[in-house]
C-alpha cells in the first residue's frame, strides 16, 4: 500500500483528498494535518511514501515544509494550491506534481498514476527538498527535533552552530538541538545576513558576538554574549572583520 499524508488548512479540501485517496485500491491515508508544523510532524513520525501539501498553510507553507525535510527520508510531494503562481513554483521545485484547486477526479487520477510510476522507479522527494532549500533563503523559522516531535524555533534565537560529521548541533540560549544536516547546507538555508562561519566546523549568529580577543600567530577568540568563547580561525578572520567593520 502507498501510505499518504494530507495537509490542508481548509477542512473541506482536506476531507475531499482523504476520501479520494481512500478510494484508491493501493493507497491509504495514514495522517492528516491542518498546518505546516503538524504536516512536518506527521511526515517525520509516519514516514509516508507521498505527501499532499497545501501551499498556503499557517506556521509553515507547503513549500517551506518540503524545504526542511531530511533529504534521505523525504516522501514524494504533491503540492495543492488555489493559486497558479504557487502551482508553477511548486512544479519547478521538481515536485511529483501539483493539484490546482478546484481539481476534478480525472486530474487527481493522473496525479496518482504519476505517484505510482515514480515509486515504481524508486524515486523520492530528495531533489525537491534540495532545490527547495536553495530557494528558501534567510528562513526565519527552523524545524528542529524535540524528543519524538518536531517544533519550530526562530532562527534569531540560534546563537551558534557546531558541525559534527553529517549532523549539526544548534545552540540556543535555552537548549541545544541536533539536526541531521551538514553545516554548509544549514547555513545556505538560514542565509548569510545573520550567520557566518568562523571555523571549518563552527558558525555564529553575528548579533550574539560581544567581542574579539587577539591570540598568538593571528588567531582570535570570539566571545559571545552568553559567555561562550569560540576560536576564530585565520581562514575566516578577514571576512568576519569586514562584516564587523574592523
Amino acid at each position: 500500500m502507498i501510505r499518504a499524508v494530507i495537509a490542508d488548512d481548509e477542512a473541506p479540501a482536506r476531507e475531499k483528498l482523504e476520501r479520494w485517496v481512500a478510494e484508491q485500491p493501493d493507497m491509504k491515508v495514514v495522517g492528516s494535518a491542518e498546518d505546516g508544523l503538524s504536516a512536518a510532524q506527521c511526515i517525520e513520525r509516519l514516514r509516508p511514501e507521498v505527501a499532499f501539501l497545501d501551499v498556503q498553510m499557517p506556521a509553515l507553507s507547503g513549500l517551506q515544509v518540503a524545504a526542511q525535510l531530511e533529504l534521505s527520508r523525504a516522501p514524494l510531494i504533491v503540492f495543492v494550491t488555489a493559486y497558479d503562481e504557487h502551482a508553477v513554483k511548486a512544479f519547478d521545485l521538481n515536485a511529483i506534481d501539483y493539484l490546482l484547486k478546484p481539481y476534478d477526479s480525472d486530474r487527481f487520477a493522473r496525479t496518482v498514476q504519476r505517484v505510482r510510476e515514480r515509486l515504481h522507479s524508486h524515486e523520492s522527494g530528495a531533489k525537491a527538498v534540495a532545490i527547495g532549500r536553495s530557494r528558501d533563503v534567510s528562513c526565519e523559522r527552523l524545524l528542529v527535533p524535540d524528543h519524538e516531535r518536531l517544533q519550530l524555533i526562530d532562527s534569531a534565537s540560534i546563537e551558534w552552530l557546531e558541525a559534527d560529521g553529517n549532523y549539526v548541533h544548534v545552540h540556543t540560549a535555552v537548549r541545544t538541538y541536533l539536526l541531521r544536516r551538514t553545516l554548509q547546507d544549514l547555513l545556505s538555508q538560514l542565509g548569510e545576513l545573520r550567520f557566518m562561519r568562523i571555523h571549518r566546523s563552527i558558525a555564529v549568529n553575528l548579533s550574539c558576538i560581544a567581542s574579539l580577543t587577539s591570540l598568538f600567530k593571528g588567531d582570535y577568540e570570539v566571545h559571545l554574549r552568553n559567555g561562550r568563547i569560540l576560536r576564530l580561525s585565520r581562514r575566516y578572520r578577514e571576512a568576519l572583520f569586514a562584516r564587523m567593520g574592523r
